[in-house]
């Protein structure tokens, strides 16, 4: 039966090192510190990035080309995916739908932009709706009797 005459420490605890707390402890007058210097001081923590004194790396290496803040991302969908579905009119929506765009994750927020390569031979009247076509895409959809409208 266990009574407060012959309470034991539990097994596998181990008590934590009491810092500064006189000559006799062992680790009293500089705790485990050292002799003064930055690393002794309270809030002496040095940052993963600091190199000693030497040129940080990301001031040693040069800087190199430039992001553009104007830049616009697009999903993007070719006419030549289009030329074999039995479809002619075409939203958003549908071209999630039929998998031809993506929609989860960072690129199903952006918007949608139709286009044509330079070796294409597009023949399908098509009603497209997206954000944005470029110009041959547009002009092949127009020349083959379609519609490319702009949401």
């Amino acid at each position: 039966m266990l009574t407060l005459s012959n309470l034991e420490k539990p097994q596998g605890k181990k008590a934590k090192k009491r810092l500064g707390k006189g000559q006799g402890s062992g680790t009293g007058h500089q705790a485990g510190r050292g002799n003064k210097g930055h690393k002794a001081r309270t809030g002496g923590k040095i940052p993963a990035y600091f190199e000693g004194g030497q040129m940080p790396i990301n001031r040693r290496l040069p800087k190199r080309g430039f992001k553009n803040v104007f830049h616009k991302n697009y999903r993007v969908l070719n006419l030549s995916k289009l030329q074999d579905i039995e479809e002619t009119n075409f939203d958003i929506t549908k071209l999630e739908m039929l998998g031809l765009i993506p929609v989860k994750g960072k690129k199903g927020k952006y918007p949608v932009k139709v286009l044509a390569s330079t070796t294409e031979e597009f023949t399908k009247t098509v009603h497209i709706r997206a954000n944005a076509f470029s110009k041959k895409a547009k002009q092949l959809i127009e020349a083959n009797g379609g519609k490319a409208e702009v949401i």
